[in-house]
């Protein structure tokens, strides 16, 4: 049977009552006796003790370890916490004088303060135009404990400033393309759910687990799926999620579908975020693999629910974000993926307040494709 911590003040009944027995001829123990203050103070040792023995149990085991303990019990599978990963765009728009030119590690300041550093060196144009390439500049771990790598995400459009004036350039541009894969380091439970991944799933040379394994280490990704055969024998297709790490995409990765580039074989290259886990991959796949890298296609679904229009926007919020975990825990883009009515119908009965409600849309369980991801859509009550 388990094991109950006694609390602090049973250790000093006891202790109290242990030192009472071993004296001859004494009474109940005054407030402020000597013996009294040793009991308890006999008593404070042995709950620091308690909660000593009680850590050293937390980080005997994978499942319940942390901090350094979970990177050690991780590291003996060859998993390593994610480090932050820098956002980066490859066209981002410099205006200034014909055949200026711009060095690479020019750095550029977002209006929030974010830095971006240039890679390379820009030409102006005839023009008055010309596009370089920004990495952003991830920020002190003392400043931002997580990283900060998420932040560096940027919308297309969004203006930068030159640090420093420079001849012949404009200190204002735009971003052409959004900047993406920014991510910040990854979590402890991330790190003990792929930690937990490898020791239930050993390496078996290109399994649908390795494929998955392999994903989830790059920087940004949180979801992964495996379809065999996607685009005929002897490929491989790896869908992939990066929810939370671009807002502004809903969590779908950002980038075109393909192959590695570092593959010699086809012309369909991947690029962005599904770049990214092609070229991670591609060493460690089977060498007869090909391994395409895609994202999912949105599938919205709207909703119609009647019998509860009275309810205020906390209980509408509720339910949408009901919604938004039945499709995200249940939601598979393999072709064989299903999201059950009573699934939705027990997660908003759930929320207090929705009794009487009656969902009218959808009417049925909803099929997913291959490739398709639920989204919910609009949300209408009557």
């Amino acid at each position: 049977m388990p094991f109950n911590r006694p609390t602090l003040t049973e250790l000093r009944e006891k202790s109290r009552t242990q030192l009472k027995s071993e004296l001859r001829q004494t009474g109940a123990l005054l407030r402020y006796s000597n013996m009294r203050v040793l009991a308890d103070a006999d008593a404070g040792l042995a709950h620091l003790h308690y909660g000593y023995l009680d850590y050293i149990a937390q980080q005997a085991t994978p499942f319940n370890a942390t901090d350094e303990w979970l990177a050690g019990w991780a590291a003996l599978k060859s998993v390593y916490q994610i480090a932050a990963n820098p956002a980066s765009t490859p066209s981002y728009q410099f205006i200034g004088i014909a055949d200026s030119t711009l060095e690479k590690g020019a750095v550029l300041r977002r209006g929030d303060g974010y830095c971006y550093r240039l890679i390379e060196d820009v030409t102006i144009g005839e023009n008055g135009k010309g596009i370089g390439k920004l990495t952003a500049i991830l920020p002190d771990i003392i400043d931002a404990p997580t990283g900060g790598g998420i932040d560096g995400n940027a919308d297309s459009g969004t203006a930068l400033t030159l640090d420093i004036s420079l001849p012949g350039i404009d200190a204002s541009g735009v971003m052409v393309e959004p900047a993406t894969g920014g991510a910040d380091i990854e979590t402890q439970e991330s790190l003990r759910a792929r930690m937990l991944l490898a020791y239930q799933t050993p390496p078996q040379g290109g399994s649908d687990k390795d494929y998955e394994q392999w994903a989830l280490a790059v920087p940004g990704i949180t979801r992964c799926w495996t379809k065999r055969r996607l685009m005929g024998a002897g490929t491989v297709g790896v869908y992939i999620m990066c929810d939370g790490n671009d807002e502004t995409n809903h969590g779908f990765p950002v980038g075109t579908d393909g192959l590695s580039p570092r593959d010699e074989w086809g012309v369909q290259k991947a690029t962005g975020d599904q770049g990214r886990v092609a070229d991670y991959i591609y060493p460690r796949a089977p060498v007869t693999a090909l391994v395409y890298v895609c994202s999912p296609v949105a599938k919205t679904v709207d909703f119609k629910i009647s019998g509860i229009s009275h309810v205020g926007s906390d209980i509408t919020a509720a339910i949408a974000a009901a919604i938004d975990s039945v499709f995200f825990h249940e939601g598979t883009p393999t072709g064989n993926g299903k999201i059950f009515l009573s699934d939705l119908n027990r997660a908003i009965g759930d929320i207090a307040g929705t009794a009487g409600f009656i969902l009218v849309t959808p009417s049925s369980n909803i099929d997913l494709g291959v490739g398709e991801l639920p989204v919910r859509g609009e949300v209408e009550y009557t």
